[in-house]
């Protein structure tokens, strides 16, 4: 009653006895025998006398499909299984395989004893060992349980349905770490967790503590693993964490081959650059010293920006490491056949004209532009192009829609930045001072209004998307895992690696500030560099108000207002505080050695501010509201992408808890080093280090961070935190303190003209309408009227502070005049 007689136009007999047919031959017709039970003594008679029998779905589906019924030796009840070629692995057996092997040639199937990757079309497998499982895996062949068998064998009777349907297959894919026990060693216990969960999920009851016997896969965290607590047995695999996160993402176990862990050998610590003993008073050879030190331990991560030429010529044989010689230009590349020429038997080197600062921002812009096409780059080809690309084994790891929330218009950007890149480096290679500049910004504005507002508009959406999918993907995870481990990501995540845009164009707008500020005003590139400038504006204003960090606003603000004469620039749409740091100066730059200094980390520069020695009262403004006294005092602010090196200075006895800083500014010759003393207990020294070189190398788009931090002894760069604390230290630090407020009160040449102003004023009565405080007759006062307004001189000792003596006089310390009075301290 279930398969109703259709007009098949073939004559048919119902019978319910085939011995009546089944024992001979009928001359006139071939006899078909239709039977919907393969198990009934019906069958077993017709199977042994070598009849031919279908099912009745295997009738059904010829009858609607216009075919005739089939030719085939053996008994045939449906189509579930047609077209399909199945290969077996891993069964020990014999019956099941027999059992399984019937129930295929049943639905339509075929089977294969060796696996030909061109015939074979799934791989029924009981193990994830042998070749063939390999095979398989290399060759994106669906590998499978032997459940699916059965289950396809329960929809026999649908004549509709067909095993090969990838929804109803996915169910039965063989996990990854099948008949696998996996053990976890070297990771944290969230990540243990993490990773135990993942197997389970995938496949449950898989999971064993370290040292179980039963255990067959020992996963180690090559990173923090030195040596195996324990001899392993030479079944027991012992893998690095890629195989794990591979067979994950692959959904079928990799080879452990390629994945073996192996002891490393000792690691080689980073040389410190370390100088010989400096016991010699000579100030000047530690000085020179101090220079070979920072040039050696800044030589090591110096990339060149260039290209390298394919044959350089003899006339003009510089290297390309030469051009990023501080000292060589390319117009004295020009010149380096004639100094050769020239070169005398002497085995010193003639020293070449110096460098521009509008070369070296410049120089700066293209390494910054090259290190963020890398990074461009390595997001598409890491991440973007394969999880696009077709025929993934295991299938797609994520849907075409999640794929465009994540990576947006990435190779659109990619695309233009390429573009500017090449043009930079013709720029810069043939450099001239007349050379513009802000052209090459300008050339390509519309192409960037393009790209990048779809982008970061959608940036919050993107992460969260990558976040969601980590979650609920293990493949994806998986992924993330395996490519996020590679050194091209320098350690930072996908998330962190697509921020790199948002931050671009800012980074890019200050540089070419910079570039405008070393430009002549009768240059051209001047006034081109300000219309560049106003078109990356004009980009940034498409993009949503909502996306700029208010909170980081406030706390700028709150920057501006504690610092004194904290540049007004500071004040950015895109900056963002990081960090802050309390430390004392160990050097004598940026300010001298002693002084409590903090450090203000931004996204993109670092404001330096020491302590204030005068108590200031409270600011009023003309509206009448008041905020505290400003505490700490502007030194620099200086942006990240001049710190060549980050020093991770060694603990002794003589010198606790430092640091330094290598930097290069584009107006000096020579590399400085500012070294500090972290103060604040709470701060974790190798915690702030790794904040500050993410964010340098954030800035001049370079993945790898850790690189820039070098670990070196304190004698090797002239550093010691020993007595800063002693009452001789400071008493030390306020007399160079005292002589150079003295040698400033004495100086003709660098008194300020607004102090003589308001000195005329101090002396001057309201009714006086001198003429002597315009311009003209400021400029024509001479030095013995300089004198005339400083009858007295002001001492600061080192414990008491300022003592003034009786008169009338200007305090050049604060730039503000004083009355006669009586003798009298004021404390700082």
């Amino acid at each position: 009653s279930k398969y109703p007689i259709l007009d098949i136009n073939t004559p048919y007999i119902k019978t319910d006895n085939v011995r009546d047919f089944g024992d001979g031959e009928n001359c006139e017709f071939e006899t078909v025998f239709v039977l919907k039970d393969f198990q009934a003594p019906e069958y077993s008679f017709l199977y042994k006398n070598d009849n031919r029998i279908l099912g009745p779905p295997a009738v059904m589906h010829c009858a609607s499909k216009g075919e005739p019924l089939p030719f085939s030796s053996r008994p045939l009840y449906s189509m579930t299984m047609l077209n399909l070629s199945l290969c077996f692995t891993g069964f020990r057996k014999k019956d099941e395989v027999v059992t399984l092997v019937n129930l295929v040639h049943h639905m339509g199937g075929i089977i294969r004893k060796d696996f030909d990757s061109t015939k074979v079309t799934h791989l029924i497998a009981r193990s994830t060992h042998g070749e063939k499982y390999r095979l398989a895996v290399c060759m994106g062949t669906p590998i499978l349980t032997p459940e699916w068998i059965h289950k396809a064998w329960e929809h026999r009777d649908d004549i509709n349905f067909h095993a090969g349907n990838e929804e109803f297959r996915t169910v039965f894919k063989v996990p990854p770490f099948q008949d696998c026990v996996l053990s976890f060693l070297g990771f944290s216990e969230e990540e243990r967790t993490f990773h135990s969960y993942s197997s389970e999920m995938l496949t449950p009851g898989y999971t064993s503590a370290v040292g179980d016997e039963r255990c067959t896969h020992l996963v180690v965290e090559e990173n923090s693993i030195k040596e195996l607590p324990f001899t392993p047995s030479k079944r027991l695999y012992v893998v690095k964490q890629e195989w794990f996160w591979g067979s994950i993402q692959m959904d079928a176990r990799a080879g452990e081959t390629m994945y073996s862990y192996e002891k490393p050998e000792s690691p080689a610590m980073k040389k410190a650059v370390s100088l010989l003993s400096l016991k010699t008073p000579n100030s000047g050879r530690k000085r020179r010293r101090l220079r070979e030190t920072l040039a050696q331990l800044t030589k090591e991560t110096e990339i060149s920006p260039f290209p390298p030429r394919k044959r350089p010529s003899a006339e003009h044989s510089l290297s390309m490491g030469s051009l990023l010689d501080i000292s060589n230009t390319p117009d004295t590349c020009k010149s380096s056949g004639e100094h050769k020429r020239r070169r005398s038997s002497c085995s010193s080197t003639p020293a070449l004209p110096k460098q521009s600062a509008r070369w070296q921002v410049s120089k700066e812009l293209y390494q910054t532009e090259s290190n963020y096409v890398d990074i461009l780059a390595t997001v598409l080809q890491l991440f973007k192009y394969p999880l696009d690309k077709e025929g993934q084994v295991g299938g797609p790891i994520l849907a075409q829609e999640e794929l465009k929330t994540i990576f947006g218009s990435i190779p659109d950007i990619y695309e233009v930045h390429m573009r500017i890149k090449a043009d930079l480096e013709e720029l810069v290679m043939n450099w001239s001072e007349e050379r513009s500049v802000g052209d090459i910004i300008l050339k390509y504005s519309g192409e960037l209004v393009k790209a990048y507002p779809p982008f970061v508009n959608f940036f919050e959406m993107s992460k969260e998307t990558i976040v969601r999918c980590e979650r609920q993907k293990p493949r994806f995870h998986a992924f993330l895992k395996i490519n996020q481990a590679k050194p091209e990501c320098g350690r930072q995540t996908l998330a962190e690696l697509l921020i790199r845009p948002v931050q671009r164009l800012p980074s890019v707008a200050l540089l070419l500030n910079d570039i405008k500020k070393h430009t002549s005003d009768d240059n051209p590139d001047k006034v081109t560099l300000e219309k560049a400038i106003e078109s990356l504006k004009e980009v940034m204003t498409h993009i949503n108000e909502d996306k700029r960090k208010t909170e980081g606003q406030k706390q700028i603000f709150d920057v501006v207002y504690e610092v004194d004469g904290c540049p007004a620039n500071l004040l950015s749409s895109h900056r963002s505080l990081v960090h802050r740091v309390e430390t004392i100066a160990l050097g004598d730059k940026p300010c001298d050695r002693g002084e409590h200094v903090t450090l203000f980390l931004f996204n993109d520069c670092l404001e330096i501010a020491r302590k204030r020695h005068k108590v200031i009262t409270t600011f009023r403004s003309p509206l009448g509201q008041t905020r505290p006294p400003a505490h700490l005092k502007h030194i620099a602010l200086m942006p990240l992408s001049q710190i060549r090196r980050v020093l991770d200075i060694q603990d002794t006895e003589e010198c606790q808890n430092a640091f330094a800083l290598v930097v290069r500014p584009p107006t000096e010759q020579e590399n400085l080093l500012f070294s500090f003393q972290l103060t604040a207990e709470d701060t974790l020294k190798s915690a702030w280090l790794k904040t500050l070189c993410r964010q340098v190398a954030n800035t001049i788009c370079r993945a790898d961070a850790e690189d820039l931090i070098q670990s070196t002894d304190p004698d090797s760069v002239q550093v010691s935190t020993k007595d800063m604390d002693s009452t001789l230290s400071r008493a030390s630090r306020a007399i160079k303190k005292t002589s150079k407020k003295v040698t400033r009160a004495f100086s003709f040449t660098k008194t300020p003209k607004r102090v003589l102003q308001r000195a005329f004023l101090a002396n001057g009565t309201p009714d006086d309408k001198s003429p002597g405080l315009d311009g003209d007759h400021m400029g024509r006062t001479s030095s013995s009227s300089t004198l005339a307004v400083i009858p007295e001189l002001i001492v600061e000792l080192p414990t008491f502070g300022h003592f003034r003596t009786a008169g009338t006089g200007c305090d050049f310390s604060t730039g503000l005049p004083f009355s006669r009075t009586k003798l009298a301290p004021t404390l700082e």
